[in-house]
C-alpha cells in the first residue's frame, strides 16, 4: 500500500499530469493512478523511482509489461529519460518516435489514439493564444507608452508654439 506522503510525492513531482502521455488531472477532472514501473508481480517495489503519476487509459495499456529478456522491448521510463528523447510531437499532434524504445511505448500505450492527438493540438493552440495575446498585452503597453511619450510631446509643441507667438508679436511691435 503505497502511502499518502509517497502519493503526493509522486503527483507534485509529475506536475500532477501523466507522466507517460502529460494529460493533467484538470483536463481529466481528477487525481489520476500510481503505476508501480516494474510491477510489483515481477519484482519492484513501492520506492517512488519506481512509482509513475498516469492516467487510468496508460496504466491499463501498460498492464504489467515489464522487460524480462534482453530480446524484449524497453518501455521508456518518464523517471529516467526525458520525453525529448524518444518522442517528438509532430504538426499534426502525432507523436513520432525516435527510438526503439519510443515506438515500443507509443504502441504499447497506445500515445498516438486520438483523444491525445486532440489534446495535443488543443494544448498547442491554447500556447499558441497564449503567447499571442502576451505580444498583444506588450505591445498595448508599447502603445500606452508611445501614446504617452506624444501626448508630452505635443504639450512642449504647444508651450513652444505660445512662447514663438510671443517672440513674434514682440518682434513685429519693436518694428512698427
Amino acid at each position: 500500500m503505497i502511502s499518502d506522503e509517497i502519493r503526493e510525492k509522486v503527483r507534485n513531482r509529475a506536475g500532477f499530469a501523466c507522466e507517460y502521455c502529460r494529460v493533467t488531472e484538470t483536463d481529466t477532472g481528477g487525481m489520476l493512478t500510481i503505476d508501480h514501473f516494474q510491477p510489483k508481480t515481477k519484482g519492484g517495489s513501492d520506492n517512488s523511482d519506481n512509482l509513475i503519476y498516469c492516467c487510468t487509459r496508460c496504466n491499463q495499456y501498460k498492464l504489467d509489461y515489464w522487460q524480462v529478456r534482453n530480446i524484449d522491448m524497453a518501455l521508456w521510463n518518464p523517471r529516467h529519460k526525458p520525453f525529448s528523447e524518444h518522442f517528438i510531437v509532430l504538426d499534426d499532434g502525432m507523436l513520432y518516435p525516435l527510438t526503439q524504445t519510443g515506438i515500443f511505448t507509443i504502441q504499447r500505450l497506445r500515445l498516438n489514439r486520438h483523444p491525445l492527438v486532440a489534446y495535443r493540438l488543443r494544448k498547442r493552440h491554447q500556447l499558441e493564444e497564449e503567447r499571442l495575446l502576451s505580444h498583444y498585452r506588450n505591445l498595448v503597453q508599447l502603445l500606452e507608452k508611445a501614446n504617452t511619450h506624444l501626448l508630452r510631446l505635443t504639450k512642449e509643441q504647444q508651450e513652444l508654439l505660445k512662447e514663438q507667438q510671443c517672440l513674434l508679436r514682440l518682434f513685429f511691435n519693436q518694428r512698427k
